[in-house]
């Protein structure tokens, strides 16, 4: 059974397309949904890239990762936001994060939590391989088809 925040996120989302809408935010409310829609050749090499790999945060790994904006090598497979939330790199702010640059993940293994709508959802790798660049920084607001992780299979 469907509940109102699923709901709620399926009329924008009908409202958005069917008024080829880029964007649509809607607070009721303490609550805020947006929905951004993309055109999935623009995911290729969206402008604001560069800015969001700009922070050295990932550790000793950051040099590498910091060159690969301008090309993605071809064994990079990448794990984009599945819904509109907060990006957390941990299930707690005490707690170490699901993955570092250079950790090796299987095929469904936690790489983050995204928080959309007071709902903690799990985002797991589509992919094995090795974390070869984090894109949001911990606690950014991610957009719907964003890129979260680069996996280098």
């Amino acid at each position: 059974m469907e509940d109102d925040e699923t709901a709620r996120i399926r009329a924008l989302s009908e409202i958005a397309a069917e008024f080829d809408l880029d964007a649509i935010r809607v607070r009721m409310g303490d609550d805020e949904i947006e929905i951004v829609r993309r055109d999935p050749s623009a995911l290729a090499a969206p402008p604001s890239a560069p800015p969001l790999a700009a922070p050295g945060s990932a550790g000793p790994a950051a040099p590498s990762a910091s060159a690969a904006p301008p090309a993605t090598p071809a064994n990079i497979r990448k794990v984009t936001a599945p819904v509109v939330g907060v990006f957390y790199r941990s299930a707690s702010p005490g707690s170490d994060p699901f993955v570092e640059v250079g950790s090796r993940v299987k095929l469904g293994d936690t790489l983050c939590i995204l928080e959309a709508m007071k709902l903690m959802n799990e985002i797991n790798s589509d992919y094995a391989g090795t974390v070869y660049r984090i894109v949001p920084e911990n606690g950014a607001l991610v957009t719907l088809g964003q890129d979260l992780f680069w996996i280098e299979a």
